[in-house]
């Protein structure tokens, strides 16, 4: 279908969480995609050069009188500003870069090369964690710092439990906590991985299922809340409500559902349940984490029978069909590991598949194996070159660039 662009995206307002298990209200457009308490566009009339600012919400301007109005100015926002730049450094934005939470240095040239987004491995951090990653936020051109993300859904998919405290698999939390519970422990993790400079968890998993992984066959099993779609819907909700409430950016996984998938996408290719299965079972936790607000949303690289033949990940029909046009999501669209077998089985290379998916309308793309230094440039280059082609518009690569900067709360205009 066709992708000008998009054109989903706007400046938004703060999402204001409310405390569980008050309901959430359902937000408009990019108001769903907004987290924390102080993010919004600053407009400037003219002008929009100078250093990166944090969003705060505009005060009002009084309305000059009709013979002191000027020449009718261009408005500043993210994009026209974005508009000024390469297509190398916008493409460096929409890619996330594997780093070993033992050695967060390894990412220090990509995010010298702005990259956008640093994701975290290992099952032990060290000691001096936040400090490692201040030195890395450093590095950030213009001090727009990377998205800092880890796995930490509890139980055995915890990267820095050491540090920010255990928490049971999610099986285990649906079966034995209440949800203002869940929200309750998500939101005191989520304050210590803050406090770490750790911005965004790759959590909750919102996928429905009630199997015996996670394992090589089944990718979910205890990591899903309940096999009951409410169930894992209310819960998983409250777990990300937790880290809204701790400031930290939750993502919803993996989307449009893996539960029941026939095998693991990190082993091979896989697919889901039938779409038409999914429309009445798997899709519902998104379809209710969508019109609560939730920002962030991660696709899954397994195919979903009667939507797409290859991954979901790299599909057009199942990120601008389905995610954004049936559900109406306008927040920050996330791959999966692009290096997983599942990509690479269909003969995709890691800058192929960014291009791919970019081009399907994800935001941010990651990957897990390989080194961030020379895999970066790779995919700037491949970028560059869609976009020279006409694979890729110039408006889709701001747009995506946009997302981020609109999800990390960063203006690039001076204030009012």
């Amino acid at each position: 279908m066709p992708h000008p662009g998009r054109g989903r995206r706007r400046p938004s307002l703060p999402l204001r969480w409310r405390r569980y298990p008050q309901p959430v209200p359902a937000l408009r457009g990019r108001d769903r995609a907004i987290v924390g308490a102080a993010l919004a566009l600053s407009v400037a009339l003219g002008g929009c050069t100078g250093p990166a600012q944090r969003a705060t919400p505009g005060s009002a301007i009084p309305a000059p009188s009709m013979s002191s109005l000027p020449p009718t100015p261009t408005q500043c926002s993210n994009q026209t500003v974005l508009a000024g730049w390469s297509t190398a450094r916008l493409a460096a934005q929409l890619v996330v870069v594997p780093a070993p939470e033992a050695d967060v240095a390894a990412a220090a040239a990509a995010v010298a090369q702005g990259a956008g987004g640093v994701v975290l491995f290992g099952s032990a951090a060290p000691a001096d964690l936040g400090s490692q990653i201040r030195a890395l936020d450093a590095r950030a051109p213009e001090s727009i710092h990377p998205l800092v993300m880890t796995d930490e859904e509890g139980g055995g998919v915890q990267r820095m439990a050491n540090l920010v405290g255990s928490m049971p698999w999610a099986r285990q939390m649906g079966s034995t906590m209440s949800p203002p519970t869940i929200q309750r422990l998500a939101e005191a993790v989520g304050q210590r991985l803050r406090a770490l400079g750790v911005t965004m968890d790759l959590a909750p998993v919102l996928d429905v299922d009630g199997g015996n992984g996670p394992n090589t066959r089944d990718p979910d099993g205890a990591r899903s809340f309940s096999a009951d779609p409410a169930q894992a819907a209310r819960d998983g909700i409250a777990f990300a409500a937790g880290l809204l409430a701790a400031g930290v950016i939750p993502v919803v996984k993996h989307f449009p559902g893996l539960g029941g998938a026939s095998g693991n996408t990190d082993y091979g290719p896989a697919a889901t349940r039938p779409y038409s299965s999914l429309l009445s079972t798997g899709l519902l936790p998104f379809e209710q984490a969508v019109a609560a607000g939730l920002p962030a949303v991660l696709v899954s690289n397994a195919s979903v029978p009667g939507l797409t033949a290859g991954p979901a990940s790299l599909s057009p029909a199942a990120i601008q069909g389905l995610l954004e046009g049936r559900l109406q999501f306008h927040g920050l669209v996330m791959t999966d590991s692009l290096s997983a077998p599942a990509i690479t089985a269909v003969g995709l290379t890691v800058p192929q598949a960014a291009v791919r998916a970019v081009a399907a309308g994800a935001d941010l793309v990651m990957f897990s194996s390989g080194q961030p230094g020379p895999v970066l440039p790779e995919i700037e280059a491949a970028l560059a070159r869609a976009e020279a082609t006409g694979e890729i518009s110039s408006a889709r690569l701001i747009d995506a660039a946009d997302q981020v900067l609109v999800a990390k709360g960063v203006s690039l205009c001076r204030p009012g």
